[in-house]
């Protein structure tokens, strides 16, 4: 750990930083949920690009495997959540624009 971070670190105690990390990580995976509920209300996936979240997704199973190589418990909770999150926003532009596919090809 840096010099920069070490002090901080310390005064705050490995309890309050875990917390930190499960406030952000309820941050950052709740940000997802309104996203879901809007496709699933319209009914359309229309205006989300299937290769960014296609993208994301791999990113957060990497996060989770990190996660879980390191034993890192928000990281786990978090990127559990997140991935379920994503892969029920990805499967439902599938379902829902025909031409969804089609934005993967180069």
């Amino acid at each position: 750990m840096s010099l920069v971070l070490q002090s901080p670190v310390m005064a705050l105690g490995n309890a309050r930083i875990e917390y930190l990390g499960y406030a952000a990580a309820l941050l950052t995976t709740g940000a997802y949920i309104p996203q879901l509920v809007r496709v699933l209300r319209l009914r359309s996936a229309r205006d989300i690009s299937l290769p960014t979240f296609v993208m994301f997704a791999i990113g957060v199973a990497l996060w989770l495997f990190y996660g879980l190589f390191t034993g890192s418990r928000p990281i786990i909770a978090s990127n559990s959540v997140t991935l379920v999150l994503a892969l029920c926003i990805v499967v439902l532009k599938l379902r829902y624009d025909r031409s969804a596919m089609e934005e993967l090809e180069p």
